[in-house]
Parts: structure tokens; sequence; C-alpha cells
């Protein structure tokens, strides 16, 4: 109300009160409802009134299922509490050059400081648990092996991966103004997609190095020579340098306009894509080509292995024998059950069964759950078969 000119008693000023409707957040999706108001408030400025949005409130009793879109409207046409409409909410044609606005969870407010102490204690555990596997194995001779090599590759990965998303999200739930400029999201895209396409490709390395193991192990030591580890874990961020930096690259080279806010808490491929104004078909087709290519590859090569692996183990003669060739590859394969089955889940499955929600928390299985408890997994119970 405060950017309304003072008024004189000689003045003629129209003026218009709308409040949008609960039963709007019921019936119509949120696209349709802010690209209602917005346009709404467009067609009254052109009569050269003034319009001000009171603001919906939550609905009691109808759950987080009824307050998420009406927080959300709230946000998308600038109305929180009782504020004027303004000409620089942005028309679809208008190109994103700063900003953008990450709603991420914003639709939770009555829990942001609860998820913030949550995923707090979940990225220090993370941390700590991976930098201990760490210094582990670097203070342990014993441990100086194929099998540990690996491990320690992808323990830095995850703190890397986690570190790239994590922390701003901790930032975002404590603000209120949840931005975050192009440049940084570009920055948080890199780093995201570098460390997880090179930790599928080390999985795939890892499983290898098992298959060696299980099913070739007098060669086992020849075969994984320190020289050999090497080259795989390079070839590993090879690729996934190579590839993740032409593919965001690609995609920060595109054009962006209208609504800059990303339904998402992190700069995800889809949820960016979604906010570029062209015809985006041939990058998708890209993304998911390259997903195919570079995801798909390692996974059916860690599916042969393991077909491998296990037919070789089920020759053995004694259960003792089975039990002990299992135990040296089952930590591996609970992490590469948890990564792809969420990895493959999000990036592969139809968009008729996506929503912004679902999104989000299959989100947070693969950037914060997963690495957490991959330390977990292999120091249960990470015996190598001798």
């Amino acid at each position: 109300m405060e950017r309304l000119p003072r008024l004189k008693t000689s003045d003629h000023y129209p003026f218009l009160l709308l409040h949008v409707g609960t039963n709007d957040t019921a019936k119509n999706d949120f696209e349709q409802i802010t690209a209602d108001y917005v346009a709404l408030g467009r067609r009254i400025k052109e009569f050269e009134a003034q319009v001000v949005f009171s603001s919906i409130l939550p609905v009691e009793g109808k759950g987080l299922g009824r307050d998420r879109p009406i927080v959300e409207v709230n946000v998308e046409v600038n109305i929180e509490g009782e504020m004027t409409y303004s000409e620089r909410e942005p028309d679809e044609n208008q190109t994103i050059s700063e900003v953008f606005i990450l709603v991420g969870f914003s639709y939770l407010t009555r829990l942001q400081i609860l998820l913030f102490l949550v995923f707090l204690v979940i990225y220090l555990v993370t941390l700590v648990g991976n930098l201990l596997i760490i210094l582990l194995i670097k203070l342990n001779p014993s441990l100086h092996t194929p099998m540990y090599f690996f491990l320690l590759n992808l323990s830095f990965l995850e703190i890397c991966y986690t570190s790239s998303v994590v922390p701003q999200l901790l930032a975002h739930l404590l603000v209120e103004q949840k931005t975050l400029s192009i440049a940084g999201c570009a920055a948080q895209m890199y780093i995201f997609t570098i460390m997880g396409l090179t930790e599928c490709c080390l999985l795939a390395a890892m499983a290898y190095d098992r298959y060696i193991a299980i099913c070739n192990p007098l060669h086992y030591r020849t075969i994984m020579s320190g020289q050999v580890c090497a080259q795989l874990v390079g070839a590993s961020w090879t690729i996934g340098i190579l590839v993740e930096v032409a593919q965001t690259t690609w995609i920060f080279s595109l054009p962006f306009c209208g609504s800059n806010r990303i339904h998402h808490f992190f700069c995800d491929i889809p949820p960016v894509i979604k906010r570029a104004c062209t015809d985006t078909s041939k990058n998708q087709i890209v993304v998911l080509a390259l997903s195919v290519l570079f995801i798909m590859s390692p996974f059916l090569l860690i599916i042969l292995s393991y077909i491998c692996i296990i037919s070789t183990i089920l020759k053995l003669p004694s259960v003792e024998g089975r039990r002990k060739a299992f135990s040296t590859c089952s930590s591996h394969l609970m992490v590469v059950t948890l990564f792809y089955g969420t990895a493959l889940f999000t990036y592969l499955r139809p968009k008729s069964i996506s929503t912004p929600e679902g999104d989000q928390l299959i989100s947070l299985m693969y950037t914060v759950v997963t690495p957490v408890l991959n330390p977990i997994i292999y120091t249960l119970r990470n015996k190598e078969r001798n």
C-alpha cells in the first residue's frame, strides 16, 4: 500500500481490491491461476486503475495438499500479505538476465526451521562419515588396495556432490528471498552434473573390480594394478567433465524468459530447461540421449558384471565360500541400487506422473539421503576377498 501515491481531496483515484479465491486452488492448476490473475491485473491497469490483490489464507484443516498451491500462488502473483500489483511482473517474453528464485520448500512455511535442522545434521554426518573413510584409507597401509582406492574416490565424490546442493538449500531455508544468480545456478549445475556422471562411471569401475576379484581371483593383482585403477578413475572424471560441461554450457546458452521462479530447491536440468523461452524439444532429446548413453551404459556394465559375479558365486561348492564372496560386493550393490534407482526414476520417468513435490522428494534421496547412507553401508560390512 505504501507504493500508492498520496491522495488529495480533489483526486479521482480508481481503485479495485481483488481477493484470490481459495476455491481456485482446488479446481485449477498453479500455472492457470497465476496466469489468470496476472492478466486480470494488467487489464485493470489499462484503465489507469490501481489494483491490489489480497493474499489467500491457508485453509485450516485441509493439509499441505491445499496449503502448497495457496502459498505458491501468493508468491507467484507477488501478493504476500496485501501488495499492490506492479508492472514489474515479468511477461512471457521478458528476458531473465539476473537471478532465479528457487521456490523449493516455500510451501512448507511452518517447517522451514525443522527442515533446516534435519538437513544440517544429515549434511554434517555425510561430511564426517566420508572424511573418516578417506582418512582411514590414507592412514592404514593394509587398505591400500584397488577396492579401497575406488572407495576413497567415491567418498570424495560424495562430499563434492552433496556440497554443491545442501549448503545453498540450508541458506534458503532461513531466508525469504530464495534467489540465486544465473551464474550461480550454472556453477551449481556444472558441479552437480559432473559429480553425478563421474559417480556413475566410478560405480561401473568398482563393479569391474569386483568382477575380477570374484571371477578371476588368481590374476586379480596383475589385472587391477595401480596404473589400471588410476586409469579407470581418470576415465570416469574425464567422461564426467567433458560431457557435463558441454551439456550445461548448451543449456545456459538458451534464452530464459517469463517467470524466473524455479519450482525446485536447486538448479537441476529439467526445471531450468522449463524456463527457456525457445523450443527446447531438441535439448530435451539430447538430455535424454546423453542420459541413455552415459548413465545407462555404466548401469548396463554393472548389471553384466553382477550377472557374471552371481553366476560364479552360485558355482562355489561351500556355503561359507558363497557367503564370503557375496559379502565382498554386497555394499557396492546396495549403493548402486540407491543411486541408480532414484536417478533413473527422476530422469527417465514419463512427464505425466511428474509433480513438483514428487520431483523434490526424489531429488532429496540422491542429493541428501544417499550420500549419508554410503559411508554407513560401507563401514557396516566391507571385507575384501583375498
